[in-house]
C-alpha cells in the first residue's frame, strides 16, 4: 500500500493523531485484485425519505380499509408544506392530513425543538381514481392469476454471500443502513438526546476480486453527517458518534489502524429535514436498493400498490436472487425481469452470476432451475410474497432489503424447489 493524506477536514482515524482539516481525500495505491466501493444511506429524517414514508403510510391505510386498493401515492414537501398527489382506488375514506402528521411524528419531528413540529403543517392533497384504461388492461374482469402487469418496465435483484449467509447483502450497503438505524435507535432512547431525525452516512470498503467473487477484506472509511441541537459541541458529538454508533455497528474485524472516521464535515447541522431542503418520493432508489451494487430499472418502489410491479417484481427479483445464493448455486446473483403493461407473463427474464456458478452450472442452467421454481406473473407474485398487506411503511426507512423482518417475506429464499419442470410456460 502507499497511502498520502492530504487537506484538512476533521477526521481521526483509529490509533492515528487526530488533526483538523478543510478538505480531505486519500491517494492510496492498492494491490491490482483491491478495489474501494462506496455505499450510502439516509435516516428516516431525511426529506426525500420522508416523503417515502408518507407515500407508504398512506398505501398502508388503503390496504387496511381494501386489500386490493389501486395506489399511486406521491409525496413532496418543504418547510411545514407538505402535498399528496397521484391516483388511488379504495373502498372507504382516507384522512390525508391525519396520515401526513402521524408519519412526520413517527420521523421524530415532534417539535421546533427538533426543527420541526407535526402539529403545525399543512397538508393539501390532489388525488383521483386510477384511470379506467389502465384498470381495464391490467385486473378489470380477470382472475387474480391472469392480472397483468400494472405498467411496462424492469427489475432488478440482488444478492452476494461475501460477507455472511443471512441477509446476503453487500457489505459497503448493508453497515450505511445500518448506521443510520442505529442512530434513531439512540435518537428515540435518548440515550444520545441531542440527536434530530435527518441524517446520512456513507461507507466505504476494500473490497478483494477474484475472478467474479468478491470478498470484503476492511472498512476503508466511514462517513457520518447527523443533524443536532445547536447546544452539542462538534467534540463531544464526534466522539460519541464514533464510539456509541460506528464501533457499535461495523464489525471490529473490519477495522484497522488505516481505518477513517469522518463525522459532520461540515461542523454544523442544526437545521435539516424538509426545512432544509425540499423532499419528494422515489429520490433515494438507491439506497433503497442495493447502494450501487446492483442496475436499477428507475421505479421507485414507495406509494405504489403490488400491482405495480415496479416495486412487487422487483422484491420478487430479490426473493429470487436471494434463493440462488441460498441454495448454493452461486456466489452472487443478479436477476433481472422486464414487462408489458397489462401483459401477466414477463418479456424476459435475465440471471448473471459474475461467473461464481458452482458445480459445473452456466448462467443458462442457473435460468433453466429459476423458471423451474419461480413465477413471474404479477398475480402470482403478490399471491407468494402475501403483499396485500399493510405492511409498508417499515419499508420506506432502511432499505428494502436485508432486513429479516417477518414482513419482508422477499426476505426469505424459496424453501421448496425443485429440479422438475413447472405446468407454467413463459413466452420467454
Amino acid at each position: 500500500y502507499q497511502r498520502r493524506v492530504h487537506g484538512d477536514i476533521n477526521c481521526k482515524g483509529i490509533g492515528m493523531t487526530e488533526k483538523k482539516y478543510t478538505s480531505y481525500y486519500v491517494e492510496e495505491v492498492l494491490p491490482k485484485d483491491h478495489f474501494l466501493f462506496a455505499s450510502e444511506s439516509v435516516g428516516e429524517g431525511h426529506p426525500d425519505k420522508l416523503c417515502d414514508q408518507i407515500s407508504d403510510a398512506v398505501l398502508d391505510a388503503c390496504l387496511t380499509l381494501d386489500p386490493n386498493a389501486k395506489v399511486a401515492c406521491e409525496s413532496t414537501a418543504k418547510g411545514n408544506q407538505f402535498f399528496v398527489l397521484g391516483e388511488i382506488t379504495v373502498k372507504g375514506t382516507v384522512n390525508f392530513t391525519e396520515i401526513v402528521k402521524e408519519a412526520v411524528r413517527a420521523a421524530g419531528f415532534i417539535g421546533k425543538e427538533k426543527g420541526l413540529d407535526y402539529k403545525t403543517i399543512e397538508v393539501q392533497q390532489v388525488v383521483e381514481e386510477q384511470q379506467p384504461e389502465i384498470a381495464e388492461a391490467v385486473h378489470m374482469k380477470k382472475k387474480d392469476e391472469d392480472q397483468g402487469a400494472g405498467d411496462q418496465g424492469l427489475m432488478f435483484g440482488y444478492a452476494t454471500n461475501e460477507w455472511d449467509k443471512v441477509t446476503l447483502m453487500p457489505l459497503s450497503h448493508y453497515l450505511a443502513g445500518k448506521l443510520c438505524e442505529v442512530l434513531a435507535e439512540h435518537r428515540n432512547a435518548k440515550t444520545l438526546p441531542w440527536l434530530r431525525p435527518d441524517c446520512k452516512s456513507q461507507v466505504t470498503v476494500e473490497y478483494r476480486k477474484e475472478g467474479g467473487k468478491i470478498t470484503p477484506l476492511r472498512v476503508h472509511n466511514v462517513l457520518i453527517s447527523t443533524q443536532h441541537d445547536p447546544d452539542i459541541d462538534i467534540e463531544t458529538l464526534r466522539k460519541e458518534i464514533i464510539e456509541k454508533v460506528i464501533k457499535k455497528v461495523v464489525p471490529a474485524k473490519f477495522l484497522d489502524e488505516r481505518t477513517t472516521f469522518l463525522v459532520n464535515p461540515s461542523k454544523s447541522f442544526v437545521i435539516g429535514g424538509p426545512v432544509a431542503d425540499a423532499g419528494l418520493t422515489g429520490r433515494k432508489i438507491i439506497v433503497d436498493t442495493y447502494g450501487g451494487w446492483a442496475p436499477h430499472g428507475g421505479g421507485a418502489f414507495s406509494g405504489k400498490d403490488p400491482s405495480k410491479v415496479d416495486r412487487s417484481a422487483a422484491y420478487y427479483c430479490r426473493y429470487v436472487a436471494k434463493s440462488l445464493v441460498h441454495h448454493g448455486l452461486c456466489d452472487r446473483a443478479l436477476v433481472q425481469v422486464s414487462y408489458a403493461i397489462g401483459l401477466a407473463d414477463p418479456l424476459s427474464i435475465y440471471i448473471e452470476s459474475y461467473g461464481t456458478a458452482h458445480g459445473g452450472k452456466s448462467d443458462s442452467d442457473l435460468l433453466a432451475w429459476v423458471k423451474k421454481n419461480f413465477n413471474f406473473r404479477p398475480g402470482e407474485i403478490i399471491k407468494e410474497l402475501n403483499l396485500k398487506r399493510p405492511i409498508y411503511h417499515k419499508t420506506a426507512s432502511y432499505g428494502h432489503f436485508g432486513r429479516m423482518l417477518p414482513e419482508f417475506t422477499w426476505e426469505y429464499p424459496k424453501e421448496k424447489v425443485t429440479l422438475q419442470p413447472t405446468n407454467h410456460v413463459y413466452l420467454t
